[in-house]
C-alpha cells in the first residue's frame, strides 16, 4: 500500500509544481470562504479540506479504512483551522491561521521520522481538542465524550505508528478511553482558561508528558533525573488546574 501511495504523490516536474501550488492555494481559498461569513461558504471550506484528501480513495477499497486513519490527523488539523478562523475576531488573525495551515501542509505534514511524526500527533491532538471545546461547548456530554476519545485515539495511533510499537492499537485504545472518561467527568464542570478548556489542558499535559517519556526511552535518552522532571512537571500542571478551578460554577 505504501508503494501505491508513493506513486500517487508527485515528486518532480510540472506535477510537483502543480501539487505544491494547490497546497498553497488551499489555505487561501479557505480564508476567502470564511471571510464571506456565510454558513454555506463555511460548509464549503470544510468540504474542501475533506476533498483535498481524495488520494485516500485512489487505491483499492480494502485500503480505504487504513488510509482514513493514516490521514485523520491532517483532516483534524484542517477542520480545526476552519473553526479557529470562524472564531477569530479580525481578518489578520484569520490570515495568520491560513499561513499556519500552509506551513502545516507544506513542511510539517510531509515530514518523516519519529520526532516529526510525534510533533504531528501532538499538533493534531492540540488542534482537535481546542477546536472541539471552542465550537461545541454546548453539545451534549456524550457527544463531547465520544469525539474527545476519538481525537485522542487517532493522535495516539499516529504517534505509535512512528515507532512500530507492537501494542500500538491497545495503547491507543487505552489513551482514547482515558480521554473519554476524563471528558465525561469534566464536561459536567466545563471550565475555560482563556480559550482553552480544562479537559484540553489536562489531556495535553498528561499526553505530552507520556509521549515525551516514551520518545526519550525509545531513543535511549531517558534517565532517572529527566524522568522525574517530566513526571513532576506534568503532575504540577494538572494539580494547579484542579486546585485553582472554581468547581461551583460552569464557565462557557
Amino acid at each position: 500500500m505504501d508503494d501505491v501511495l508513493r506513486r500517487l504523490k508527485p515528486t518532480k516536474g510540472f506535477s510537483s509544481v502543480a501539487h505544491n501550488s494547490l497546497l498553497v492555494a488551499l489555505p487561501l481559498i479557505i480564508f476567502a470562504l470564511v471571510r464571506l461569513n456565510q454558513n454555506q461558504f463555511t460548509q464549503l471550506a470544510v468540504a474542501l479540506v475533506v476533498l483535498s484528501k481524495w488520494r485516500m480513495f485512489a487505491v483499492r477499497p480494502r485500503f480505504w479504512l487504513a488510509n482514513i486513519r493514516a490521514n485523520a490527523i491532517d483532516l483534524i488539523v484542517g477542520i480545526s483551522v476552519v473553526i479557529f478562523m470562524l472564531h477569530s475576531s479580525t481578518a489578520w488573525m484569520q490570515l495568520i491561521w491560513a499561513v499556519a495551515y500552509g506551513i502545516w501542509l507544506i513542511y510539517l505534514k510531509p515530514a518523516n521520522g519519529g520526532l516529526n511524526i510525534s510533533i504531528q500527533a501532538g499538533v493534531g491532538q492540540l488542534a482537535g481538542l481546542s477546536a472541539l471545546y471552542l465550537a461545541f461547548s454546548s453539545a451534549p456530554i456524550y457527544g463531547l465524550t465520544f469525539v474527545t476519545g476519538l481525537i485522542c485515539f487517532l493522535a495516539a495511533r499516529h504517534f505509535f505508528d512512528a515507532y512500530e510499537e507492537s501494542y500500538s492499537r491497545l495503547l491507543s485504545y487505552l489513551w482514547g478511553y482515558f480521554a473519554a472518561a476524563m471528558a465525561w467527568v469534566l464536561s459536567h464542570w466545563l471550565l475555560y482558561y482563556g480559550v482553552l478548556s480544562q479537559p484540553t489542558i489536562i489531556l495535553l499535559s498528561i499526553g505530552y508528558g507520556i509521549a515525551a517519556l516514551y520518545y526519550l526511552d525509545h531513543n535511549d535518552k531517558l534517565n532517572r533525573a529527566l524522568k522525574q522532571q517530566i513526571v513532576v512537571a506534568m503532575l504540577l500542571i494538572v494539580l494547579v488546574v484542579i486546585i485553582f478551578s472554581d468547581w461551583g460554577s460552569k464557565v462557557v
